[in-house]
């Protein structure tokens, strides 16, 4: 379980591909405090610490991980959101995200608002999932609230700080993105799809 809160911004040093599936190596000032079997959000997806070496660790994604989100993509130095799991009893800064990526979406637009930014997605709607104006939404494992939400695109407000400290500055038009979707909001909708 995360917040949606990143920590830090790893650095993609090795990939290698075995199978199906494919083997990340990440190196982050964070690693020293990692350990085995430990989950870590990357770009809002949960994936095990299978390996540490010095700041360097490795996690493996699996082929419906690859299929589901763009970790597939990912390129040796690129950044990557990084966020470890929640302690209970901490404060939830951002929203309950569970690093459990339901598909991807695409930038369209981006505009520079006088200090801040509004970044404007694009998804596939036949999975059924929804945004709601004031919100939750998770985009490459970032706690975020929606600001102008349609039936296939919704935007999102950066502040300076984020933009920042995440992947935020790096999006360009035609970027594709991880999102997760707010787990209550897919619950209700859930319960009302077998209400028919």
């Amino acid at each position: 379980m995360f917040t949606g809160i990143i920590e830090e911004l790893g650095t993609v040093t090795n990939l290698e591909p075995d199978g199906d599936n494919l083997h990340i190596s990440i190196k982050s000032n964070i690693t020293p405090e990692l350990k085995i079997d430990q989950s870590i959000s990357h770009n809002g997806v949960c994936l095990t610490v299978v390996a540490i070496d010095g700041h360097e660790y490795t996690v493996t994604a699996i082929r419906e991980t690859l299929e589901r989100s763009c970790l597939g993509k990912l390129k040796k130095g690129d950044a990557v959101n990084l966020e470890r799991a929640m302690k209970l009893g901490d404060r939830l800064d951002g929203h309950i995200v569970q690093g459990h990526v339901d598909q991807t979406a695409v930038c369209t637009d981006i505009k520079n608002v006088n200090g801040s930014w509004l970044f404007t997605f694009t998804y596939d709607r036949s999975n059924n999932n929804i945004t709601i104006e004031k919100g939750s939404i998770t985009i490459d494992g970032t706690s975020l609230t929606v600001v102008d939400s349609g039936t296939d695109t919704f935007s999102v407000a950066i502040i300076p700080y984020t933009y920042e400290h995440t992947n935020f500055r790096n999006y360009k038009t035609g970027t594709e993105v991880n999102l997760e979707f707010d787990v209550v909001g897919k619950y209700v909708a859930r319960l009302l799809e077998l209400q028919k």
